[in-house]
């Protein structure tokens, strides 16, 4: 929601505004604890991986908005990194866990962004997408918000990005609970 940004409304009222999800039943899909790096994509102020720190050797925010990177910064054990999930600024393989939590609807290149997602975890490792599920009535009303208020959004079904992962390769399964499911991929090794 980087718009809001220019604007600086969101930045500052998001952790209030937004509920941290069930990161209990995230931990559980992304596998943690785990010694090595864990990258929280479009992480904006930090609100889920902070609930992470200590669960991974390192725990690194990317996000596009400086505004909402400047409030990740103040919170203990997370080290932040101003980048656009379509081109992430991290070497190959560098991350043994990547998530995105209610981020990918937000992305203005999808495909691009899952393909950086897979090239910088690690064999091995895995990808968790965190979404409100379109197949579910009350997220219905989310996508219509969000495109009265000209919100950039592209709701995708698990199912559509299931096969984005499945052809860069990876093994994929889709979890539901309520209005939320799970895309989560294992990237398998490179050549």
């Amino acid at each position: 929601m980087p718009w809001l940004d220019h604007f600086g409304l969101l930045a500052p009222l998001y952790d209030r505004l937004f509920r941290v999800p069930d990161t209990v039943r995230l931990a559980q899909l992304v596998c943690l604890p785990i010694r090595g790096r864990l990258l929280d994509a479009g992480g904006g102020t930090g609100r889920v991986a902070r609930t992470l720190v200590g669960s991974a050797g390192q725990v690194v925010v990317a996000d596009e908005s400086l505004k909402m990177l400047s409030h990740a910064r103040v919170k203990p054990g997370l080290h932040v990194t101003a980048a656009h999930a379509e081109l992430l600024p991290f070497p190959s393989g560098a991350f043994e866990r990547v998530i995105i939590v209610d981020a990918y609807h937000h992305l203005q290149d999808q495909d691009r962004s899952l393909a950086e997602l897979v090239r910088v975890c690690a064999p091995g490792g895995r990808v968790v997408i965190e979404e409100p599920d379109i197949e579910h009535v009350l997220v219905w009303g989310i996508a219509l918000f969000e495109r009265v208020a000209l919100m950039r959004s592209r709701f995708r079904r698990a199912k559509e990005i299931a096969a984005s992962f499945r052809a860069l390769g990876a093994a994929v399964s889709i979890h539901r609970q309520d209005a939320t499911v799970w895309i989560v991929a294992e990237p398998r090794s490179r050549g």
